[in-house]
């Protein structure tokens, strides 16, 4: 790999790192671990989730994700939904104690992501995300025919 290359690859590790780290410090901030606040993100983008969606979503190891989820049920925040499981896939919903627990952390979340984009801008994140795609599917690509 050439030096341009490789330190333009250092700089997008970097990025990413960078990147999961401010919503980590962001989560430790307001007393919540970082894999609680995907399980809400993920409520909050599709008002339920199942562990095995937020496991591909974020390349999380199931053992965890089914830790997390065992404790969110044990203290009440969230609880299955018939409504939205489907077969043996258990979907994961908001208690009533769980909207009022999880309010502060998603206005707060929107909050941030709102001004991120405002001070970005639309267009460039839009950009941003199509290219972070592409290149999602690039690497798998070349990852599967290095195999």
């Amino acid at each position: 790999m050439n030096l341009e290359i490789k330190v333009l690859w250092d700089q997008i590790n970097r990025g990413i790192i960078k990147f999961r780290g401010i919503y980590s410090a962001w989560s430790k901030k307001h007393g919540i671990s970082y894999n609680e606040m995907l399980v809400l993100y993920t409520i909050r983008d599709n008002h339920y989730c199942t562990q095995k969606q937020v496991c591909d979503s974020y390349l999380l190891p199931p053992q965890t994700m089914n830790h997390v989820f065992n404790k969110m049920c044990a203290d009440g925040i969230i609880e299955i939904s018939s409504k939205y499981g489907r077969g043996k896939e258990k979907a994961f919903v908001l208690t009533e104690y769980g909207k009022a627990y999880s309010a502060p952390f998603i206005d707060s979340l929107n909050k941030v992501e709102e001004r991120a984009i405002e001070l970005m801008g639309k267009d460039k994140i839009y950009s941003m995300t199509t290219l972070v795609q592409e290149f999602d599917y690039a690497l798998g690509v070349a990852l599967e025919e290095n195999d």
